[in-house]
């Protein structure tokens, strides 16, 4: 039996006419698995697209006049197609991820990172004929409860709070430790990330050292304190946070 090739209807919204043609260049050489149905300069002439044409993926620019990205959305009580922005800014990385974005790519378009997208748009929909769904699901909201977002120089990185081993404080910058052994500078202080993090999961045993409660591998009080965490890593206590500590890790101990 021959395999069923999996196509990508597609709609690209821009209001400058080089965003649009070349996205739509760069798909038509290097994505045969995605068929681009048409562009639209505007909110206004896009709408009509997508209703008519019922595409799986619309890529969207976000600061667009009159009517941005954002705007584009609100017209969708309900939305039936994959989301893929497509910006020359990248602090909207958070706001992408809230409207259930599949991807975030940063303009110009790198090819290597577009074709990383059509795989996960190939995916969503296969798993959505899988299961015998009309429509292509919208991706999830992260729940924010057992997630954090990250600023990345490619859009954004979404991880899971089990993936942070521990944060340390690099002054106006924090480097992020994960439990894979790669570590992420982000720039953003670590007094933002320990008002984020759940209190039960994580704490902030110095001023430059937040860490993951799961991770904790054992504790000395020998010339001071100090912990080291499952990536072998040795960290000090300041003497002022380790009553505190200890009396922390034995509640923690039950509930983690």
């Amino acid at each position: 039996m021959i395999k069923e090739i999996i196509v990508l209807t597609a709609i690209i919204v821009d209001d400058e006419l080089f965003g649009r043609e070349n996205l739509k260049k760069i798909i038509e050489s290097y994505c045969p698995e995605v068929k681009v149905l048409g562009c639209a300069e505007s909110v206004v002439s896009a709408l009509p697209m997508v209703i008519i044409h019922h595409p799986d993926v619309v890529f969207l620019d976000i600061t667009m006049p009159v009517l941005d990205g954002f705007d584009f959305l609100k017209e969708f009580d309900e939305r039936n197609f994959m989301l893929v922005f497509v910006s020359a800014h990248d602090e909207y990385g958070i706001a992408a991820v809230k409207a259930g974005a599949v991807d975030y790519l940063l303009k110009p378009v790198n090819i290597k990172e577009l074709k990383q997208t059509i795989k996960k748009l190939l995916l969503l929909k296969t798993r959505a004929l899988e299961i015998g769904s009309a429509n292509v699901p919208v991706q999830e909201t992260p729940p924010e409860t057992d997630k954090l977002v990250l600023p990345a120089s490619h859009g954004f990185d979404v991880l899971v709070f089990d993936d942070i081993i521990r944060m340390e404080a690099d002054s106006c910058y924090t480097k992020v430790f994960l439990r894979d052994g790669s570590t992420k500078l982000i720039s953003h202080t670590l007094k933002d990330f320990e008002d984020k993090l759940p209190e039960k999961q994580f704490y902030r045993i110095h001023k430059s050292h937040l860490i993951n409660l799961k991770y904790l591998k054992a504790y000395s009080n020998i010339s001071g304190h100090f912990v080291t965490m499952t990536d072998d890593s040795r960290i000090e206590i300041s003497r002022r946070k380790a009553p505190e500590f200890i009396q922390k890790i034995k509640a923690a101990l039950h509930t983690i």
